[in-house]
């Protein structure tokens, strides 16, 4: 892993908080088994993400679930890519129907409870 940070013309530091970060995936030769840190354990799944068919049972923190289905999402063929992405518009134009529902159904219901508790007061 190299750290680089920039300089300016004339070799001063030119910003504190820009670093640039290069790992060289073919030098992390760790096995699954000696995979101590997440760090480790992303590196490992960069270099092995090809060859990863099904999630290893040591990347089971969530984190690792979402790579998993999001690497999935984009192995997809192009006609996959369509229906899935139909199937998620069709999703979300439901919850918002739903949400919006709700949403209003409790409005009404606290209209209602204003016009009873002014009839109780008068």
């Amino acid at each position: 892993m190299h750290t680089v940070k920039l300089k300016g013309q004339y070799g001063k530091l030119f910003f504190d908080k820009l670093t640039y970060i290069y790992i060289e995936l073919p030098k992390f030769v760790k096995s699954d088994t000696e995979l101590e840190t997440r760090f480790e354990k992303w590196l490992y799944v960069f270099r092995h993400l090809a060859d990863l068919h099904n999630r290893p049972t040591f990347l089971q923190e969530k984190i690792f679930g979402k790579l998993f289905e999001i690497a999935e999402i984009a192995s997809f063929s192009m006609i996959e890519k369509k229906q899935y992405e139909e199937s998620l518009k069709y999703y979300r134009d439901l919850k918002n129907v739903v949400d919006t529902s709700r949403e209003e159904g409790i409005e009404e219901g606290m209209e209602k409870g204003r016009a009873e508790e002014k009839k109780e007061v008068a």
